[in-house]
């Protein structure tokens, strides 16, 4: 199997894209995926007889949860490793994508494949290659106490010997990822800035959510 980019040197020059809304990916955290349109079962054979790199981006319009075409996308999204593919009988295919960093997405190549292809740039999110940069800024005891209000808000269950043997950033990450937020605010948590950044972010949105007394959505953080 291709070994894990280490920095944004060792990134390709692109990579298929995978426009899908409402669907976040960071760094080091996993998101299993159910492949079963054509244009993206040909996606992922293609990821596997090459590099097993996978461009997740969010469509502009959200509307769609896959749009077809040259929907516009956003400047923004994560490349993920193809760590794990499961086929079913029926030619579909249950994968898991393990976050490499954040890229730009400098342009879209003129293909033939039927799944979109772009020219990508990882140059602006070096950091996103060391797991637990920027886990010394975020305020983890602040963050904890997000998590259980809104356990205590949304009345859903928290293995907290898991989150307490948890790396700080690989929190931050899980709970933006699992977080019951729209698109708007999926791509706001992937373009922060900063760990801090992303972590005060979703504090404000919880908070947020919970002061208005909204349903919100129940996430499962566990």
């Amino acid at each position: 199997m291709p070994r894990r980019p280490t920095s944004p040197q060792d990134l390709p020059r692109s990579v298929p894209l995978f426009p899908l809304s409402g669907a976040l990916l960071l760094p080091f955290s996993h998101r299993p995926l159910n492949i079963f349109e054509p244009r993206y079962i040909e996606m992922v054979d293609a990821a596997l007889r090459g590099d097993r790199m996978i461009g997740l981006i969010q469509p502009e319009d959200t509307s769609e949860e896959s749009p077809s075409g040259r929907a516009p996308l956003q400047d923004v999204g994560c490349i993920g490793r193809l760590t794990h593919f499961e086929e079913s009988g029926d030619g579909r295919y249950f994968i898991i994508l393990e976050g490499v960093t954040r890229f730009r997405l400098m342009h879209e190549l003129t293909v033939q494949t039927p799944y979109r292809q772009g020219v990508i740039s990882g140059d602006d999110f070096g950091q996103d290659f060391k797991r637990d940069f920027g886990e010394e800024a975020v305020d983890r005891a602040r963050f904890v106490k997000m998590m259980r209000d809104y356990a205590e808000f949304a009345n859903i269950e928290l293995n907290w010997e898991e989150i307490e043997s948890t790396g700080t950033a690989d929190l931050v990450n899980f709970c933006c990822m699992v977080s019951p937020y729209g698109a708007v605010e999926k791509q706001a948590l992937l373009e922060a800035p900063t760990l801090e950044a992303r972590a005060e972010t979703l504090i404000a949105m919880t908070e947020y959510e919970i002061a208005r007394g909204g349903a919100g959505g129940s996430g499962t953080l566990n």
